[in-house]
């Protein structure tokens, strides 16, 4: 019996949500280009595609839209909210609302009208407990905003930059579905028990929660800080590396080129930020660390990775570090959706088998 350690290479299931390719660089949502839906559509017709298969009709995209403003917390919630210790992290604060949210409303089966009303649901918890914590009034999305301009609008009070709800989105986009990734993967093994579809969900916040999986992007922004000028780029990053030591927002299990989100989201970062001294710093310390990376590893194939871009694109829009990995929460939770719904129509219970190692034919001595 053959172990492959981290289930590399283990083709565990079918699926039409999505396929990567990561020799040519390139990702699929149900036939389509990432990089042109995040020019062309909206989240919420990307979401409606990796569900059904298929864009919506004109005549129910309205209907479809105005659903993603459902998301209100009930006062009990709220109460909830403003209780929980300021010291939990807001995954933790998100599973412990949907959780709250009762059995009832998300029994399996799953189904879309239950997967958006839990999707609506998680920008208005993260923005509900930012305010809390400053002391602010909680706010509700309004039918006239966008879901993207409605996560940023209740977050800060004001109507959000054009610009900005252009870059969230396209971000939303590009990293809605990436095949089955740790999360994805802890969604279907959930799913395929047949619990509750928010049950399901919350399995897979936990397993993002981890900061090898959810938490990188935080982490190039603390690199870039440390690396502070291009003058200290090279000599910084050959010394992490002769160190030992790996460098966030590069190398990617899968791509054996560059991530073809991480060049979207430059170009995104480029449109809206392009002369800011943070953004051109990013874009030279990624040149100057791949070359450093073909000197010190020249066996290797270690390229740009989605997380080093999505640092730049949620500084753009003036996201505070601690709530880089709950926005990509709420992005991905679409496609952690998408599998429930595709594990769900034709499901067996994931049960892979184990190969034991340990000692045999112990036996208990008589003293």
């Amino acid at each position: 019996m053959r172990v492959n350690p981290g289930l590399d290479g283990v083709v565990v299931t079918d699926t039409e949500i999505s396929e990567i390719d990561g020799q040519a660089g390139t990702l699929i949502y149900r036939g389509w280009n990432v990089d042109e839906l995040a020019v062309r559509h909206t989240f919420e017709e990307v979401v409606y595609l990796l569900w059904n298969g298929e864009f919506p009709e004109p005549s129910e995209l309205d209907r479809w839209r105005r659903k993603f403003g459902s998301g209100c917390l009930s006062d009990r919630q709220r109460q909830m909210i403003r209780l929980l210790s300021p010291e939990i992290d807001m995954i933790s604060v998100i599973r412990t609302i949907l959780s709250s949210l009762g059995d009832s409303s998300f029994l399996w089966p799953p189904t879309a009208e239950k997967g958006i009303k839990l999707l609506a649901a998680i920008p208005v918890i993260i923005a509900a407990r930012t305010r809390s914590l400053q002391g602010k009034t909680m706010l509700e999305p309004r039918e006239d905003l966008s879901f993207a301009a409605n996560y940023l609008y209740m977050l800060k009070g004001t109507e959000p930059l054009p610009a900005h709800v252009k870059a969230l989105e396209a971000y939303w986009i590009l990293t809605a579905e990436h095949g089955l990734n740790a999360s994805t993967f802890t969604a279907r093994v959930a799913a395929s028990t047949e619990t509750d579809l928010a049950s399901a969900v919350i399995a897979a916040l936990s397993a993002l929660k981890g900061p090898i999986h959810g938490g990188a992007p935080s982490h190039v922004d603390d690199m870039l800080d440390k690396i502070g000028s291009v003058e200290r780029a090279e000599s910084w990053i050959r010394e992490r590396l002769l160190g030992g030591e790996k460098l966030m927002g590069f190398g990617h299990r899968i791509y054996k080129t560059t991530d073809p989100r991480a060049e979207a989201l430059r170009e995104v970062v480029r449109a809206g930020a392009g002369e800011e001294p943070w953004f051109q710093l990013a874009v030279e310390v990624e040149k100057i660390a791949l070359a450093v990376l073909r000197e010190v590893k020249p066996n290797r194939q270690i390229h740009t990775n989605v997380e080093y871009y999505t640092a730049a694109i949620l500084k753009a829009i003036e996201l505070p570090r601690e709530l880089y990995t709950p926005t990509f929460a709420v992005s991905r939770t679409a496609g952690w959706i998408a599998h429930i719904l595709e594990q769900a129509a034709n499901n067996r219970i994931i049960r892979p088998s184990s190969r034991y190692i340990g000692p045999k034919n112990e036996r208990i001595r008589n003293n």
